[in-house]
């Protein structure tokens, strides 16, 4: 491995990381309650998803920029005030270009102030880290974040109302409606206890396959010292 590859490989784990092995809602079950409340449509979810992720790379890169000349004793103050702004900047955004996005996520897009994924992600790493470092580690959990929520809201929409409808949330798109399984629907799935039913199966399934991977590996581990100690007989 040549040098230059050294050097992106950390860079490509801090985008990476985010998305798969630390996803900030199916790892470490940050973000649960933004993550039930608006999952009732994928276009909910989408919309949350990249408000959530400009507000995350936001912070990320001004709290970079300052973490040199922040006294320590200030920080968290510091870090509510700058994420604050980012948000406002987005509820007005939401708020002026899509009003229908801004109806449905309602007080949900002020509570990413106290999110503990924006907050947790400052502290942890954009504190300590670069400006280009904490640009990726913002976009590695965003499109984590983003993508779990989508999920849920892709098994709640389907079962929930038995389809999918674009373009009523999101109006920059044209108006789809798709509902073949309609005579099927369960409205459950579209209240709260829906949501915590999907993310408990949905967490379920990630425990389940993480439990059979390490059972593979120890068995292949077991394997390997068996065969070695046969080879040294």
């Amino acid at each position: 491995m040549n040098e230059k590859q050294v050097e992106k490989s950390p860079r490509i784990l801090t985008l990476v990381k985010g998305i798969i092995k630390e996803n900030p809602l199916f790892v470490t079950l940050l973000g649960t309650c933004p993550a039930l409340a608006t999952t009732t449509s994928i276009e909910s979810a989408l919309g949350m998803g990249l408000l959530f992720m400009f507000v995350l790379i936001g912070s990320n890169i001004v709290i970079s920029l300052l973490r040199k000349i922040t006294p320590s004793e200030v920080k968290i103050p510091v870090y509510i005030v700058v994420i604050a702004t980012f948000v406002t900047i987005v509820k007005m955004f939401s708020q002026a270009y899509l009003p229908e996005l801004y109806s449905k996520l309602g007080v949900f897009i002020s509570l990413i102030v106290v999110n503990c994924i924006v907050l947790g992600r400052a502290e942890a790493f954009a504190s300590k880290n670069g400006v280009f470092d904490s640009f990726l580690d913002a976009i590695g959990n965003g499109i984590g974040y983003t993508l779990a929520i989508v999920i849920i809201a892709f098994f709640r929409e389907l079962l929930g109302t038995g389809g999918f409808t674009f373009g009523k949330t999101l109006t920059f798109i044209p108006y789809i409606k798709f509902t073949p399984l309609k005579d099927y629907a369960i409205s459950m799935f579209t209240m709260p206890t829906g949501g915590f039913l999907v993310l408990g199966v949905v967490l379920a399934f990630l425990a389940y396959r993480t439990n059979k991977k390490q059972e593979i590996e120890a068995f292949k581990e077991k394997e390997a010292r068996r065969l070695s100690k046969e080879e040294a007989k």
